[in-house]
């Protein structure tokens, strides 16, 4: 076989291997065993392993596009936001999609540090928020991204099983924002 059909079917194969892990994330969560994925993809565990070679890998992946957009969305908006309001808003964003799947949000902080051009993305703006804000003398100067990352995360998985985690999240991210208002 020549090296294109090789890279085709493996092309074809993460794709596969994307499309079922999102169907049973989103069912089942994110700790859905991945012989589970590789089986709904019609792949050998070994060949999901090489293509994602953890779990965090694949959530990383499957989330891609979702963070990309977050981060888009609040580039765009940027400018007719002050500081704070769009830290607030990428806030509550984030944390709407750090629990888009049941379970994600645990994972969070290794998820988004795997380099895909999401997690890239989600980070640049967020830490590109936190900046402005800190620049302006609205955020504290010791709140670092790392810490917006783990708050983000225990919003996340305390709205996990709300009726209505919009409103609770706005909530949680306006304690969050209290707690790193310089005083």
């Amino acid at each position: 076989m020549s090296e294109g059909v090789l890279r085709a079917d493996a092309e074809r194969n993460r794709e596969r291997i994307l499309a079922a892990a999102e169907e049973a994330f989103l069912e089942r969560g994110a700790s859905v065993p991945l012989e589970e994925v590789a089986r709904r993809a019609k792949v050998g565990i070994g060949t999901l392993y090489r293509r994602f070679p953890t779990r965090e890998a694949l959530l990383a992946a499957t989330s891609n596009e979702r963070f990309k957009a977050v981060a888009e969305t609040s580039r765009v908006r940027d400018a007719a936001l002050g500081p704070k309001e769009a830290l607030r808003r990428f806030l509550e964003e984030f944390a709407k999609n750090a629990s888009f799947y049941r379970s994600l949000a645990a994972s969070l902080g290794t998820v988004i540090q795997h380099g895909t051009p999401g997690c890239t993305a989600i980070t640049t703006e967020g830490e590109r928020l936190l900046l402005r804000a800190q620049d302006v003398g609205i955020i504290r100067p010791d709140a670092s991204f790392d810490d917006i990352v783990w708050m983000v995360s225990a919003i996340a998985i305390a709205v996990e099983k709300e009726s209505m985690p919009t409103v609770r999240i706005a909530h949680l991210v306006d304690l969050l924002l209290s707690g790193m208002l310089v005083r």
